[in-house]
């Protein structure tokens, strides 16, 4: 398979519904399937904190530090991705050569991940945490890239970006469904749960190969319909000079500017939140380990509420409008049982929590999921803005601005999960001994840590937000002019 940036390469026809482009179920489903790497990549991140800190006994210092430093490697890596799947021109598409290289070395540093040797000292263990982890985010980030910009370019139609973005996001949740079912079934169970250091091995390598398999499938079932889809015009500059044009040109636009920053901030408050869900499932609630995959469940079936919903609600309301709902929804529900707790009204355990944790996350699911449908879908009508604005098309880059922004979930908000766990000093030999009381002050400091200071950064987030402007009349005017402008590019191709 060729990778070129100058090729000519005949394309069929992009199938085009009387409103616009719009793909079939069949390539919107298989599409869905490749969501599995971002998903699974997510999903696993909460236990690789839990096993660092808690199982391993790294400070959380050093993972936040590792966390840090695989961060300014995506940095770095993301618009690069961004900008080389902007450029390619092959058989295939702009978009699956990348995605075709990435998936198999996520796989590989994935299971090295949940693998490292056995009696490392704490440096060295640092040591394969950063290596192992820069190599996960970087492989993942060749294939999430051009993953979401595909899902950009598959449809032109306001509502219809919404519709893609639900696959993708109900492909997710049933990719998290089946990871978390996995591993509270057959790894994480009996006396110990999350406690048990020597499943995570195979844990790990299993879901690396899940996650392979359905980024193939997803590749091999989209890629004619990609294939049809607009490729570059003309050849490209290379990329090192080029780039740091492209990315002060995508930062000029204010829409792009709000998106990145305000999705910045919500995975990040997000991410922290979820780092510390096993420590105040296991030390704070004390749920028994095959209820704390009931408390995911419900956050899944939050979102998976979502997917249809926030096609409805667009159809009656702006994108931003379902935004503000989707903050508002997560925000509340992030405080109600800290608060209880700090001030001594109700300090539920066990079976007695779980109802209240069920409860809580399912609305916070379901504000995510308006969240994550929506924010996408803006991004894309950012990009459209971008093209009519500059007369580039700069999807990759767009797209990997989200994809850095929300992988933050995974960077930024488990660095301070592990700055938080050193400063509230979290006994480290806690995670070796199943049972184990922590004193109260901790207990205290660790439920603020993972409700309040979360919800604080999502009300920044929503302020960063509130100045996004393109609504449903903005984008239908810019779609019907890139329309005249794109059937003027072509006609002058042919004539050339």
């Amino acid at each position: 398979m060729a990778v070129a940036e100058g090729v000519d390469v005949p394309a069929p026809e992009a199938p085009v519904h009387e409103g616009g482009l719009r793909p079939p179920a069949s390539v919107k489903f298989f599409y869905s399937v490749g969501q599995v790497v971002e998903s699974g990549y997510l999903a696993v991140n909460t236990f690789i904190f839990f096993y660092y800190t808690a199982v391993l006994g790294l400070s959380g210092t050093l993972v936040g530090t590792a966390l840090a430093i695989s961060m300014c490697l995506d940095a770095a890596a993301d618009p690069l991705i961004g900008s080389w799947s902007d450029s390619v021109r092959s058989r295939f598409g702009r978009r699956l050569p990348v995605m075709l290289v990435g998936a198999p070395l996520t796989m590989v540093t994935m299971g090295l991940l949940f693998t490292p040797p056995l009696a490392l000292t704490p440096f060295l263990l640092f040591i394969w945490l950063t290596l192992t982890k820069m190599g996960v985010r970087a492989f993942a980030s060749m294939f999430n890239i051009p993953y979401f910009a595909l899902g950009g370019e598959m449809a032109d139609e306001y509502v219809e970006r919404a519709r893609i973005v639900g696959y993708r996001l109900l492909g997710g949740i049933i990719a998290s469904v089946l990871i978390t079912w996995l591993a509270f079934t057959f790894f994480f169970v009996g006396e110990g749960g999350l406690q048990q250091r020597a499943v995570y091995p195979a844990f790990g390598w299993t879901i690396a190969s899940v996650i392979l398999a359905g980024a193939m499938i997803s590749c091999l079932g989209i890629w004619r319909y990609a294939a049809s889809l607009p490729q570059p015009m003309e050849p490209a500059e290379p990329m090192l000079p080029r780039l740091p044009g492209e990315l002060r040109e995508i930062f000029k636009n204010p829409s792009f500017r709000i998106l990145f920053f305000s999705m910045l901030i919500f995975s990040s408050s997000a991410g922290l939140n979820a780092a510390l869900n096993n420590h105040t499932y296991v030390f704070v609630w004390k749920l028994r380990p095959e209820t704390v995959q009931l408390v995911a469940y419900a956050l899944l079936a939050g979102i998976t509420a979502g997917i249809p919903i926030t096609p409805l609600l667009l159809r009656r309301m702006e994108k931003k409008t379902a935004m503000m709902w989707g903050f508002a929804l997560v925000i509340v529900p992030w405080m109600i049982l800290p608060a209880l707790r700090a001030l001594g009204l109700f300090a539920p355990t066990g079976a007695e929590a779980l109802p209240w944790l069920i409860g809580t996350t399912l609305i916070v699911g379901v504000g995510s999921g308006l969240i994550f449908i929506t924010l996408p879908s803006m991004m894309a009508d950012a990009a459209d803005e971008h093209e009519y604005r500059f007369g580039s098309r700069r999807e990759g880059l767009y797209f990997s601005g989200l994809g850095f922004a929300g992988k933050a979930a995974a960077g930024m908000g488990t660095m301070l999960g592990g700055f938080a766990l050193d400063l509230m000093r979290f006994p480290r030999e806690a995670g070796t001994k199943v049972g184990a009381t922590i004193p109260e002050e901790v207990v205290g400091k660790l439920i603020l840590a993972w409700g309040f200071l979360p919800a604080t950064l999502c009300v920044v987030g929503a302020l960063v937000f509130m100045p996004y402007a393109i609504n449903r009349v903005r984008q239908e005017q810019i779609a019907a002019a890139l329309k005249v402008k794109r059937a003027a590019d072509v006609s002058a191709g042919r004539s050339s």
